[in-house]
């Protein structure tokens, strides 16, 4: 497999963030709904896929970047000559030392997948030159050792509501395999859900990897999130703002009545309890809050009457709302 960097087009030292921003750019490009029966799309969705798998998890990333594991996720066998070359601190302390073989450092660091390996490679090589029988059982062994299947990453694009409320989408894999997949109500934007063992398979009666699916939730034409409570900016007429007024005002649960104060001004917010997202670990029924921030707006043409008005009702009633706005 080729070097998953040079597979998702970044440098060894792009950040976390760049990284997964470069890896959506190209599964979007690349994903199997937006090219059917192109075989070599597929092959390639797969290949920046498995790469992700590697680079997307820092875990495993760091394992790659210091050699421990190849480009497909699996341990890498260790080297020597003149000395074993492990992980940081090899050679030194309490876990390395001086060893027989040609004089130089015998380090023990970066033991992860296990001491094994690394003797296995020395003794292996020298029974198989002494012509020891056990040594191809055991490496028979150790290939055929149960040898869990990689995840596969996935991006779904939902709407707001559908985020708030919940809904079930349909997610087509590279292999045209079809996955329900459940949104739950409340999830924010680049949540993840996993599917068990719904990634690649395993190898030796190993489990199946997971299917990782990264949520996008697209914004919506007049409702914002600010953690599990919902914003809006809602327009009101004169009329209603100077006398009062009880309005519709849309909710994710539809349209529901409000009030409007007498005397209302721009920026007046109103809460709406009980009206936001799920609250995140809260009971079923517990909820964020809905705020309508009050926006006046008048007639988008001059009106001589109402003109007329404010100038006879300004003669007697004029005041300063910029009082405070002055600077010396």
């Amino acid at each position: 497999m080729r070097d998953p960097y040079e597979v998702l087009g970044v440098a060894r030292g792009v950040s976390q963030d760049d990284l997964r921003k470069a890896y959506r750019k190209l599964a979007k490009e690349l994903h199997p709904d937006r090219n059917p029966d192109n075989a070599k799309a597929a092959e390639r969705f797969k290949e920046v896929s498995a790469a992700y798998d590697i680079l997307g998890d820092a875990e495993k990333r760091g394992k790659y970047d210091r050699g421990e594991i190849d480009a497909a996720g699996q341990p890498r066998a260790r080297g020597f000559g003149g000395g074993f070359r492990g992980g940081p601190g090899a050679g030194a302390g309490a876990r390395g030392g001086r060893g027989p073989f040609g004089g130089g450092d015998f380090g023990f660091g970066g033991f992860e997948n296990g001491g094994e390996d690394i003797f296995d490679e020395i003794f292996g090589q020298m029974r198989r030159t002494r012509g020891g029988a056990g040594a191809g059982a055991h490496a028979g062994a150790r290939a055929n050792r149960p040898m869990r299947g990689a995840d596969r990453h996935f991006n779904l694009k939902i709407g707001f509501l559908d985020a708030a409320r919940g809904c079930k989408r349909r997610l087509t894999m590279p292999d045209s395999k079809q996955l329900d997949v459940t949104i739950p109500a409340g999830l924010a934007d680049g949540q993840q859900i996993r599917l068990r063992h719904q990634g690649d398979a395993g190898r030796n009666g190993g489990e199946a990897g997971d299917a990782l699916i990264e949520v996008t939730v697209e914004p919506h034409a007049f409702f914002t999130r600010q953690g599990d409570d919902i914003h809006l900016e809602l327009p009101v007429t004169l009329d209603e703002a100077v006398l009062g007024a009880k309005i519709a005002v849309p909710t994710i649960d539809g349209m529901v009545a409000v009030a409007v104060p007498k005397s209302a001004s721009s920026g007046t917010t109103l809460r709406l309890k009980g009206r936001g997202f799920p609250l995140k670990g809260g009971a079923s029924d517990q909820r964020g809050d809905q705020y309508v921030k009050l926006k006046l707006v008048l007639p988008e043409k001059p009106n001589s009457a109402l003109e007329k008005l404010v100038e006879g009702w300004v003669k007697s009633n004029k005041y300063d709302v910029r009082a405070k706005y002055t600077v010396e």
